[in-house]
């Protein structure tokens, strides 16, 4: 484990490795603030983004030991985009390594959207380990959520947006638009995964932001471009899998949660985890406070989601003894 030159930056890593977590799979670890501190550990979303820099800033280095790592096939964990032994429930173990590694015994558990769909699982899986949870944008990992964030909900505030997102498909394939979509983005012929994946990212970001800078896709990118976000062939690997949980898993198990206190930020305006979802979450349960910020939509960088994930992290911090 290697100690970094913060250089005199208090959200600096205070500590960096690589984890082998089996499988082939090694993952970037880094934690943040001081050794003693509160443990917390964050999940960043996708499946398949990896940690920025920013969600170093969500944690007070005078106060937290704050963990935060790539999981696997994302970020600088290695080998890197692999889908191979790639499913939640592999991404729960590595938690428990994650933890059992650095010698921490409970954490504050913090993820927004996918991040909350595994923050969620890990806490039905290994309650004991949990000492709060704070969630932004409800996401149980459901395909019904994935029909309504690209069908119903896309069709509606986007109709443009929507028949860009179709035009990508035949004819035969619009209906079962999603399906399709998984289809190609997981097919191995770059003519095929490469606008369905561009589309589709694109038309997420749009769906992330309340005001966004665009509302249609750019046609031409999207069929002759060069880039190929990964996130999109992380998440078609999950989604078609139904994110590797029983249908209505996270619900259904949400009661074994009543022991540990949460918050959970949601957007206004989230046309891709709607406030329905943690409304239907914190009534099953029982212990959980919803922050709805007004205005917002689903992204960390929307007026006021940050400072609302930072004060839950802080609320429920104030009893936590440090390790």
């Amino acid at each position: 484990m290697t100690p970094p030159d913060g250089g005199g930056d208090p959200f600096a890593p205070l500590t960096s490795q690589m984890l082998d977590v089996g499988d082939g799979h090694s993952l970037y670890v880094e934690t943040v603030g001081r050794a003693d501190g509160i443990p917390a550990v964050y999940l960043h979303g996708g499946p398949g983004s990896g940690c920025q820099p920013s969600h170093r800033r969500l944690f007070d280095p005078s106060r937290f030991r704050a963990v935060l790592f790539d999981q696997r096939g994302a970020g600088r964990s290695q080998p890197a985009h692999s889908r191979e032994h790639n499913t939640i429930q592999h991404l729960i173990a590595d938690m428990e390594l994650v933890r059992t590694a650095l010698g921490i015994e409970r954490w504050l558990v913090v993820g927004g959207s996918w991040g909350a769909t595994l923050g969620l699982a890990y806490a039905q899986a290994h309650p004991e380990r949990v000492s709060g949870i704070v969630l932004r944008a409800t996401f149980l990992g459901t395909r019904a959520e994935l029909d309504w964030a690209f069908g119903t909900g896309l069709r509606t505030f986007h109709p443009g947006l929507y028949e860009d997102f179709l035009s990508v498909l035949t004819p035969d394939e619009r209906g079962t638009p999603l399906d399709a979509y998984f289809r190609r983005i997981l097919d191995p012929d770059p003519a095929i995964h490469g606008p369905a994946a561009r589309a589709w990212h694109d038309t997420e970001r749009v769906l992330s932001e309340a005001r966004p800078g665009t509302r249609r896709l750019d046609l031409d990118d999207v069929q002759n471009g060069s880039r190929l976000p990964s996130t999109a062939f992380m998440e078609a690997h999950y989604f078609a899998q139904g994110s590797f949980l029983a249908p209505g898993q996270l619900l259904a198990g949400a009661g074994r949660l009543k022991p540990i206190p949460g918050v959970i930020v949601q957007g206004q305006f989230d046309l891709l985890c709607p406030p329905a979802m943690s409304y239907a979450l914190a009534k099953a349960w029982g212990n959980a406070e919803i922050v709805l910020v007004e205005g917002a939509g689903h992204a960390m960088s929307e007026p006021g989601v940050s400072e609302a994930v930072v004060a839950g992290i802080d609320a429920l911090a104030i009893n936590h003894p440090r390790q």
